[in-house]
């Protein structure tokens, strides 16, 4: 009995390790979206925490070949639509508060070279240029929030993002173009950014 009890250790071991090999690399990028999700680090940190549970306990159901970073970020996904507040927090979008005192935390997000120098002043106009485009992603509805992040915070592809959402590519495709049409309407009208020519 003490030998199959090892093996079974040894193959749930050997499991636990392929998971981690493949859900550490991501950690950031579901912390970044639950972040998004939640407005709140604390309960960013519990939704991935709990997505990673959930995930490590139905790893052998993960079929081995197909789309590991999809698979784990439907679960983070699924896992904060049904938690509490998930459903109730998916129809408010509310980040002010945490843009006010942690600007300097802001990645930037100015256009690829434009501009090559960093003053402080380049420096603020890029902080400010990214505080805008993250309060007027705040006010995108969040189906179009969310290919927003996964496509362009995330850097998923398509297929992985209906995966993910379990939408037709074409949905997704269709969001993603009303998005950004919305984000650049917002960024012009709110925040008087020019809208560009993409």
């Amino acid at each position: 009995m003490a030998l199959l009890s090892w093996k079974r250790t040894a193959r749930e071991n050997a499991e636990s390790s392929a998971f981690e090999d493949l859900a550490l690399p991501l950690v950031p990028a579901l912390y970044n979206l639950a972040h998004w999700l939640t407005r709140n680090e604390g309960d960013a940190e519990d939704l991935v925490q709990e997505s990673l549970l959930k995930a490590l306990r139905g790893f052998s159901s993960f079929q081995t070949g197909t789309n590991f970073k999809a698979w784990i970020f439907r679960i983070l996904r699924n896992t904060y639509l049904t938690s509490r507040s998930g459903l109730a927090a998916m129809r408010t979008v509310a980040l002010e508060d945490e843009l006010r005192g942690r600007d300097d935390s802001l990645p930037a997000a100015p256009p690829e070279g434009v501009i090559d120098r960093h003053t402080p002043e380049v420096n603020l106009i890029r902080l400010n240029d990214a505080a805008a485009l993250y309060r007027g992603m705040e006010k995108l509805p969040p189906p179009l929030l969310e290919v927003i992040l996964l496509c362009d915070l995330e850097g998923m592809k398509y297929r992985e993002i209906a995966t993910v959402l379990e939408i037709p590519i074409g949905t997704v495709m269709s969001r993603i173009s009303r998005a950004r049409a919305e984000l650049r309407g917002v960024l012009h009208t709110e925040f008087g950014l020019n809208r560009g020519t993409r």
